[in-house]
């Protein structure tokens, strides 16, 4: 495998990607943990008018009854009304569309958006939903066994790395 491609860049890519197409009815929400550190960078690269909006999916996940919650699950903040709006919905990795599909569900409990646009720093590709990115900055092929994560360095920056999956 090839080495991995410079999370930092991708971001720069990204926020250049969705400058031309971001109007003033568009709004960030991004899925902790990894897609609201992607979604910090952009939303400041971007200059977006509407505040942040951050995103725990864990109750929303088709597998919480049978995984059970096993982190400190993080506190929905959506600071304004979705109804009408033009989401850019931020996740760091896309894989099974499992995520997303969970995302979509809650933020449809907040109201019904004009649009939802996906933007992932990452499709690692192992689809299991018929989900694809609208916004992506790489194509990573994951060896077997591994597992594609965003990691936030002390200094703040972005780094993707593997890592062995863990037994379910």
């Amino acid at each position: 495998m090839s080495a991995l491609p410079d999370a930092e860049k991708l971001c720069a890519k990204l926020a250049a990607e969705l400058k031309p197409r971001v109007g003033p009815n568009a709004a960030m929400v991004g899925i902790h943990t990894g897609g609201a550190w992607l979604a910090e960078r952009l939303h400041a690269m971007l200059a977006l008018a509407a505040p942040l909006g951050f995103m725990d999916i864990a109750f929303y996940r088709d597998d919480y009854h049978a995984q059970g919650l096993k982190h400190d699950p993080k506190r929905t903040r959506i600071p304004f009304d979705i109804s009408g709006r033009e989401l850019l919905l931020v996740d760091d990795v896309l894989y099974t569309g499992r995520t997303v599909r969970a995302a979509m569900n809650e933020l449809f409990d907040y109201g019904r958006p004009a649009s939802i646009a996906l933007v992932v720093l990452a499709d690692r590709g192992g689809r299991q939903l018929p989900i694809c990115a609208q916004h992506c900055g790489a194509q990573v092929e994951v060896p077997a066994g591994m597992r594609l994560r965003l990691k936030r360095g002390v200094d703040g920056k972005l780094a993707l790395a593997l890592e062995a999956e863990r037994a379910a």
